[in-house]
């Protein structure tokens, strides 16, 4: 089994669920439901990378470690450089960087991306799941990634990519929606964050296309577990509730 950590950066902030992270589904809060999907996934380090003691006081799994970084960072990749720096990670060490609103994400797909990018001459690497139908394909908040022959990003974007130009009515059977797990080698998660934003990276207003601006590969593979989607408003959180009872009485995955 590939040796991985996993570090789950963690924003009290949010301008469209303030406090996030400590949201409750089920009682529990929602950082401590991502911390637990982690461990379950066999990490051999979870790390929680933060700026807010809130978030600190709140967690309550022993095995779970909490980095309080600076309050400064633009991004989560920001702050788990910081935590690769502080806590002495080696330059070869796989990180997955699992997102703290992802409070159902699956086990298998956690190992899955840290087994590719372990696999794979990249630096980086990430998953993506076939676009169910044509609102997903065209709805700039589902990311789009198109790959090469041997499974390399070629471009991310918000828009609806491939376009099937003979028949503009239907969205592509070769559209995939990227999953927004990644894993990184520790001295190319401190390489990426020095680098600036690039233009594509601005316009598109995904991080990932700074790598593919840079001259830097990003491994890609179907996912071969559903990820539901994650938690950034009131209403996903209600459906997370949902979700979560539908799990405890057996209805729902």
């Amino acid at each position: 089994m590939t040796d991985f950590i996993v570090a789950i950066p963690a924003r009290f902030a949010s301008t469209r669920l303030p406090g996030k992270p400590l949201s409750l589904i089920g009682g529990k809060t929602m950082i401590q439901h991502v911390a637990e999907r982690a461990l379950a996934a066999g990490a051999k380090q979870v790390v929680i990378a933060t700026d807010d003691e809130r978030i600190l006081r709140a967690l309550d799994i022993q095995a779970v470690q909490v980095v309080m970084t600076s309050i400064h960072h633009q991004s989560g990749t920001d702050r788990l450089a910081e935590c690769a720096e502080r806590l002495a990670w080696t330059d070869g060490q796989i990180v997955v960087n699992l997102q703290g609103d992802e409070p159902f994400a699956p086990t298998a797909g956690i190992r899955q991306v840290a087994e590719l990018l372990s696999a794979s001459a990249s630096p980086m690497a990430t998953l993506s799941r076939p676009i169910a139908d044509e609102h997903e394909f065209n709805d700039p908040n589902a990311v789009k990634v198109v790959r090469s022959m041997d499974g390399s990003a070629l471009y991310f974007s918000r828009a609806p990519i491939p376009w099937p130009r003979d028949d503009a009515r239907a969205f592509s059977t070769l559209a995939q929606r990227h999953i927004g797990i990644y894993a990184y080698r520790a001295a190319f998660l401190k390489q990426f964050s020095r680098l600036p934003a690039s233009s594509l990276e601005r316009c598109e207003a995904l991080e990932q296309l700074r790598a593919l601006e840079n001259g830097f590969s990003i491994a890609v593979a179907e996912s071969l577990a559903a990820f539901p989607v994650g938690v950034d408003t009131p209403e996903d959180l209600e459906r997370a509730n949902l979700h979560w009872l539908n799990m405890q009485t057996g209805t729902s995955a």
